[in-house]
C-alpha cells in the first residue's frame, strides 16, 4: 500500500506483514529524536496521531509490543516502538486525563500528546501566542505554555503500584530537575532557586519564567507588604519573636503552637514547637543560652507583640538579663513584620509540603522544622549571603537536601536486622535531625517485628526516591464535571467527558474580595477519603467508626444486593469523617458517615418532594421557659443514624462501599430499601417515619410547630421537641419521661443522654428558681477565632455617633467579614437578643464591607468580650407572655426606610425577638411604629396558638399584652375611623384591628426608657443597654445561684 511521504510522519509500519497501518504516531517535524536521557514534560503535537512517551516508568498500564514496529518521523528518521499502555496526566484544573494506548518509544526526546486525537474525541484546543487551553463542552480541562517553539502541557503524571515490594499504593509524579530542587527546597519561590544557581550553590537547572507549581498555588496566598524599616547590622542586637497558633490540629506529640526567634541582622531563625503558650519562656531561655554561648555576645533587644505569653515571667527574664523588651503598639502587627512574615512563609511552605507529600495534617510540626532548616539556607532577597552563612561563618551545603515526604529505603539498625529478609524498610522522609547530620524518617511499611509502622527514626543510611510519595493518593476531579476514561477497543483511544446537571442557580455572582490584609490557612484534622482513614496514624479509631456505621446500616436493612437493571446507573458514595471534641479540646468520639452522592439524583425520577421541617429555636426556648415555670425535668435523647430509618418509595441503586463488598457478589449493586444520608428525600422520609411512630403512640402534633409533640394523660403529660435527630423530652413526672424513652428505644436505635445538657450548642443550666440558657464557650471560640480575645472591651454593641452607609470603594476582607457575621448571627438567634440590631445592621454590608464596617464589627466583638458570660435566665414567674415593640423612623438615610423590633418574654426572659429593616417607606413616626406593631402582633398570634396545644395551659387563653411607646400608633390601632392618608398601610391596619377585636392581643403604652425593645432598633447608652438587657432576662451566669449537680459542660457547634 503506497503512502505519500507527507503522511509517513503519522504511520507505524509492521515489518512482519509489510503493511503500513495508520495507528496515530508521529514526532517533530524536522528533528532527529535520539534521547540522551529520559524525556521530561508533555508537549502538544497537532500533527501526531498517537500519544508517545519515552519513559516506561510513567505508564499506569503497560504491555510489550509484539513484532518489530517502527515510528516514522517528519525528518525521515525512525525509532523502535517497544510497547504501549495508559498514562494518566493530572491537569492544573484538578481533572485527570488518561492517555490510552500511548506508544513507548525509548529514543524519543519529548513526550507527545496528540492534538489530532484530542480533537477527534471532542476536546477543543485553543492556541494563543504564549499558551494553549484545552476544553471540552465549554469546561476547562487544562492549560499549557509556549516553550522553545512548542506548547508544553502543565500537568503531572500519576502512577500507582510502582514496585511489587511496596504493599501500599504510591503516587509517582513527573519531576524535572528544577521541580526536584523546588521540592528539596520546601517549595520556595523560583526566584530564590535562580539566586542559588547564580551563587553556584546548587547545580544549574533550567527554570522557565512561566513555570508554576500547582501545590504552591493551592497552599499560598499573598498579601501586600509593609514598608521596610532600618535594619540592625550586628547579630543579637535585635531579636524578633512571635507565637503561631495551630492548635486546631495538634501534632502527634501534642504540640499546638510554634515559636520563632529571628535575628534581625542575619535573618537566621530558630523554631521550637510548643504544647502550650506557657512553654514560650522555657524556649526563650533555651534559645538565649545557646546563641549567646555560640556567638559570645549578649542579646540586646527582643521585639514581640502583646500576647499573654510575652508578659510576666517573660518580661521578668528580660529585665534580669538586661534585655530591652519592645512590644508592638496595639493593632500594629507591622511593627513586628519580620516575625509575622516569617510565620507566614513557614506556614505557606508547611502547607505546600503537606499537600505535595500527602501526609496528614498532624505532621505539620516536622514540616515547619524542615521548612525553617531550608529557609536558613536561602539567600535573603536584599543580599546574596544566606542566613546560615552570616550566622555560622561558612557556606551551606545543599547536597544533603531531599524532597520532603518522599519514599526512602532505610537500612535497618544492626540489633534489629533479621538474618533472613530485607535489610531495609520503607520509610517517609520527614526532616533533618537536630544537631546531627542524620535524616528523620517515619516508618511506612515494615515486615520487621521489631520496628512498627509510624515509628519515628533517625538514620544516615538511606536511599531516596524523590519522585515517589507513599502517602499521596491520586485524586479525581472534585467538581461536578470531570474527565473520565472509559473502556477502549483495540483500534482507538476513547475519551468521554461526563456531564452532570448543575444544581446551582445560573444567576451571575459578585466576585468575592479577600482584602489585602486577609489570609487564611485551613488545617483539617479528619481524613477526606476511606483510603486515607484506614492508612493514617489513627486508623484503628477510624476503622471502628466505619465498622459501627456499616453495622448500623446492615442491622437496619438499608439495602439489598441486586443486579443492576439495564439502563440504570448507580449513584456513587463518599465517606465523611469527623472528630467530635470535648469541651477541653480532647477527642470525644470518632464519627464516620456513609453518604450517597444525592446531587446526581434527577427530580421527578429519583425523588419528588424533599421538604422536611425542624423545630424552631423559638419553640425550644418557649418549651424550656415552660419547664422553668413548672419546675419540670428536661431530658435529652439522640437518634443514631436517623436518616437510615426512612422508608423509600423510589427505586435507587448505589455502588457497594469500598472494603465492604459481599464475597462472591462484587458485581452487584445496592438497591436502597431505606433512606441513606445524602439522598434528597432522606430528611423527609425520616420525619414522616417519626411522625407515624408518634401518632401511633397517642402523641399529638403542635399545629404551630410540626416538630413539637405532646401527650396528655391522667397520669401526666410529656412534651417532645425534635431537631433532626436531637430531641428534648419534658415531662410532668419521671414515669411519663421513662415510658416515652422506652417507646422510642423500641422503635429506633437511641442514645439516652439523661438530663438535658446541651441542645444545638446552647448550654442548659438548672438553678434553684429556674434554668439558664447560655453560650459562653461558643463566645470564647468566636473571640479566639477572630483574634478578639485580648482586646479592650466595649460596653455597648453599637457606636451611637457612627452612621454607616454602603461602600462604594474597594471592599476589605469580605470572606472574613461574612464569617464573623455568620458566627454572631447564630449566637444572636439562640441566646443573645441584645446583639440583634447590630448584627442585622452590619449584615446589610456583607457583599462589599468597608473599613468603617470592619471597625463596627470589631467593636461588636469587643462588646461580646465584655458580656461573654451573659445568659437568658428563666424563672418560675411571671407566668404570662408579654410583648414589646419599637421602631426607629428612617434609620437608613439612603433609602429612607425604618427599622422594626420586637421582643416577647415569659418567666422573666426573652423567648422571641427580631430586628429588621422595614420593607416599605413610612411617611411618619406613627406609620413606622404601626408597621412594627403589626409584625409584633403576628408573632403574638403564633405564640398564643403554640401554647394553646401545651397540656395544662390555662384556658381560656388570655390576650397577649403588647407594650408600645407610640401613643399615636396605639390610638390609630384602637380607632375605628379609617383615614385615607394611611391607605398604603391599610392591610397592616386591618390585621392589628382584627387581632384586637378577637382578643388575641391588647396594646398598652410604655415609656421609651422602659421599653426593652428599644435596643433592637437603635444604639443606646451603656446605662440603657444594661437596663434593657436585664429586662430581657440577660444576666451574667456567674450571678446565677446555681443548683448543685445540675451544671453540665457542652460541645459548642463549629464556627
Amino acid at each position: 500500500m503506497a503512502t505519500p511521504k507527507r503522511e509517513r510522519a503519522h504511520m507505524v509500519k509492521d515489518e512482519r506483514t509489510s503493511v503500513a497501518m495508520i495507528t496515530e504516531a508521529s514526532a517533530f517535524i524536522a528533528e532527529v529524536n535520539i534521547a540522551d536521557e529520559k524525556p521530561q514534560g508533555w508537549y502538544v503535537d497537532t500533527g501526531a496521531t498517537r500519544h508517545v512517551c519515552g519513559d516506561k516508568n510513567l505508564f499506569n498500564m503497560f504491555k510489550e509490543m509484539k513484532g518489530d514496529q517502527k515510528l516514522y518521523m517528519g525528518n525521515k528518521a525512525t525509532a523502535n516502538i517497544m510497547g504501549e499502555g495508559d498514562v494518566i496526566l493530572k491537569m492544573t484544573s484538578g481533572k485527570e486525563l488518561t492517555l490510552s494506548n500511548t506508544l513507548y518509544v525509548p529514543e524519543i526526546r519529548k513526550n507527545l500528546v496528540s492534538g489530532w486525537l484530542l480533537n477527534k474525541f471532542g476536546f477543543k484546543l485553543v492556541f494563543e501566542f504564549d499558551k494553549v487551553i484545552v476544553t471540552k463542552c465549554g469546561i476547562l480541562v487544562g492549560k499549557g505554555y509556549a516553550l522553545n517553539g512548542m506548547f508544553k502541557i502543565n500537568a503531572m503524571v500519576v502512577k500507582n503500584d510502582l514496585f511489587k515490594n511496596i504493599t501500599s499504593s504510591i503516587c509517582m509524579l513527573e519531576f524535572s530537575n528544577s521541580n526536584v530542587w523546588h521540592g528539596r527546597l520546601g517549595h520556595v519561590n523560583f526566584n530564590s532557586i535562580r539566586r542559588l544557581i547564580k551563587l553556584n550553590s546548587i547545580p544549574s537547572v533550567q527554570i522557565n519564567k512561566k513555570m508554576k507549581c500547582e501545590t504552591c498555588v493551592e497552599s499560598k496566598l499573598t498579601r501586600s507588604s509593609f514598608k521596610s524599616v532600618e535594619r540592625i547590622t550586628e547579630p543579637l542586637d535585635l531579636i524578633h519573636t512571635d507565637v503561631c497558633d495551630l492548635k486546631s490540629v495538634p501534632t502527634r506529640g501534642g504540640n499546638k503552637y510554634f515559636i520563632t526567634f529571628i535575628d534581625d541582622s542575619t535573618k537566621y531563625c530558630y523554631v521550637y514547637l510548643l504544647k502550650s503558650k506557657d512553654e514560650a519562656i522555657d524556649k526563650f531561655v533555651l534559645y538565649k543560652n545557646e546563641v549567646e554561648n555560640q556567638l559570645n555576645k549578649k542579646i540586646k533587644v527582643v521585639r514581640s507583640d502583646r500576647g499573654g505569653e510575652y508578659v510576666s515571667p517573660f518580661a521578668d527574664v528580660c529585665a534580669q538579663s538586661g534585655i530591652i523588651h519592645e512590644c508592638t503598639a496595639p493593632y500594629s502587627p507591622q511593627q513586628n513584620g519580620t516575625a509575622e512574615r516569617k510565620n507566614r512563609t513557614l506556614k505557606e511552605m508547611m502547607n505546600a509540603m503537606l499537600i505535595s507529600s500527602g501526609l496528614s495534617q498532624d505532621m505539620w510540626g516536622e514540616a515547619v522544622l524542615s521548612a525553617n532548616y531550608i529557609l536558613n539556607k536561602i539567600p535573603h532577597k536584599k543580599r546574596d549571603e544566606t542566613p546560615y552563612e552570616l550566622w555560622m561563618g561558612r557556606k551551606p551545603s545543599y547536597k544533603y537536601l531531599k524532597v520532603w515526604g518522599c519514599l526512602a529505603k532505610v537500612l535497618i539498625p544492626e540489633p534489629k536486622v533479621q538474618k533472613i529478609g530485607p535489610k531495609t524498610i520503607d520509610c517517609i522522609f520527614i526532616g533533618y535531625a537536630h544537631n546531627s547530620s542524620a535524616y528523620r524518617f517515619m516508618v511506612h511499611e515494615s515486615k520487621n517485628p521489631g520496628i512498627h509502622k509510624n515509628t519515628i527514626m533517625e538514620s544516615m543510611n538511606a536511599s531516596f526516591f524523590e519522585n515517589m510519595f507513599p502517602c499521596l493518593k491520586p485524586k479525581h476531579a472534585s467538581s461536578s464535571t470531570r474527565v473520565d476514561n472509559v473502556v477502549h477497543d483495540k483500534r482507538h483511544a476513547q475519551y468521554e467527558l461526563e456531564e452532570v446537571e448543575p444544581r446551582r442557580s445560573k444567576r451571575p455572582r459578585m466576585d468575592k474580595s479577600f482584602g489585602p490584609d486577609f489570609m487564611t490557612y485551613m488545617v483539617e484534622g479528619a481524613p477526606n477519603t476511606y483510603r486515607e482513614a484506614i492508612t493514617c496514624s489513627e486508623s484503628p479509631q477510624w476503622k471502628e467508626a466505619i465498622k459501627s456505621e456499616i453495622d448500623s446500616i446492615l442491622q437496619n436493612h438499608t439495602w439489598e444486593l441486586v443486579d443492576l437493571p439495564p439502563g440504570c446507573k448507580p449513584l456513587g458514595y463518599r465517606w465523611m469523617f469527623k472528630k467530635k471534641p470535648k469541651p477541653d479540646g480532647t477527642i470525644d468520639k470518632y464519627k464516620a458517615r456513609l453518604v450517597v452522592k444525592g446531587y446526581r439524583q434527577k427530580e421527578g425520577l429519583d425523588y419528588f418532594d424533599t421538604y422536611s421541617p425542624v423545630t424552631r429555636i423559638t419553640s425550644i426556648r418557649l418549651v424550656l421557659a415552660i419547664a422553668a415555670l413548672r419546675n419540670l425535668e428536661v431530658h435529652q435523647m439522640d437518634v443514631k443514624t436517623a436518616f437510615l430509618n426512612g422508608d423509600l418509595e423510589e427505586e435507587i441503586y448505589m455502588e457497594q462501599p469500598e472494603g465492604f463488598s459481599a464475597p462472591g457478589q462484587e458485581g452487584k449493586v445496592c438497591r436502597l430499601v431505606k433512606s441513606l444520608y445524602g439522598l434528597k428525600q432522606a430528611p423527609k422520609q425520616w420525619h414522616q417515619k417519626f411522625d407515624n411512630v408518634m401518632l401511633d403512640n397517642d402523641f399529638k402534633i403542635n399545629e404551630c410547630d410540626k416538630c413539637v409533640y405532646v401527650k396528655d394523660t391522667s397520669r401526666g403529660y410529656v412534651i417532645l421537641c425534635l431537631y433532626v435527630d436531637d430531641m428534648l423530652i419534658i415531662g410532668s413526672d419521671d414515669s411519663m419521661i421513662k415510658s416515652t424513652k422506652d417507646m422510642l428505644k423500641a422503635k429506633f436505635d437511641m442514645k439516652d443522654m439523661g438530663l438535658a445538657d446541651v441542645i444545638l450548642g446552647v448550654k442548659i443550666t438548672r438553678t434553684q428558681d429556674g434554668l439558664v440558657l447560655s453560650q459562653t464557650q461558643y463566645v470564647d471560640k468566636i473571640l479566639e477565632k477572630f483574634n478578639a480575645g485580648d482586646t479592650c472591651v466595649a460596653k455597648t454593641p453599637v457606636d451611637t455617633t457612627q452612621h454607616l452607609s454602603k461602600n462604594k470603594g474597594d471592599g476589605v476582607a469580605q470572606l472574613e467579614y461574612s464569617r464573623v457575621i455568620g458566627s454572631l448571627m447564630y449566637l444572636m438567634t439562640c441566646t443573645r437578643p441584645d446583639l440583634a440590631y447590630a448584627v442585622s445592621k452590619l449584615s446589610r454590608y456583607t457583599s462589599n464591607p468597608s473599613v468603617e464596617h470592619w471597625k463596627s464589627i470589631t467593636r461588636l466583638l469587643r462588646y461580646l468580650r465584655y458580656t461573654r458570660n451573659y445568659g437568658l435566665h428563666y424563672n418560675r414567674n411571671p407566668a404570662v407572655i408579654e410583648g414589646y415593640t419599637d421602631a426607629n423612623w428612617i434609620s437608613d438615610m439612603k433609602d429612607s426606610k425604618s427599622t422594626s423590633g420586637y421582643v416577647f418574654t415569659l418567666g422573666g426572659a426573652a423567648i422571641s425577638w427580631k430586628s429588621c429593616k422595614q420593607t416599605v417607606i413610612a411617611k411618619s413616626t406613627m406609620e413606622s411604629e404601626f408597621i412594627a406593631l403589626e409584625k409584633c402582633g403576628e408573632e403574638a398570634e403564633w405564640l398564643r396558638q403554640f401554647v394553646e396545644d401545651i397540656p395544662r395551659w390555662p384556658k381560656p387563653l388570655t390576650a397577649i399584652c403588647i407594650h408600645c411607646d407610640s401613643q399615636s400608633a396605639i390610638g390609630r390601632a384602637k380607632s375605628s375611623m379609617y383615614n385615607g392618608k394611611s391607605r398604603h398601610i391599610r392591610r397592616r391596619y386591618n390585621t392589628v384591628r382584627q387581632l384586637l377585636s378577637t382578643g388575641v392581643i391588647t396594646i398598652d403604652y410604655v415609656k421609651s426608657k422602659e421599653n426593652i425593645a428599644d435596643p433592637l432598633t437603635k444604639g443606646l447608652s451603656k446605662e440603657l443597654v444594661h437596663k434593657s438587657s436585664r429586662g430581657m432576662g440577660l444576666k451574667p451566669v456567674k450571678e446565677v445561684n446555681t443548683k448543685e449537680n445540675l451544671t453540665y459542660e457542652i460541645g459548642d457547634p463549629k464556627i
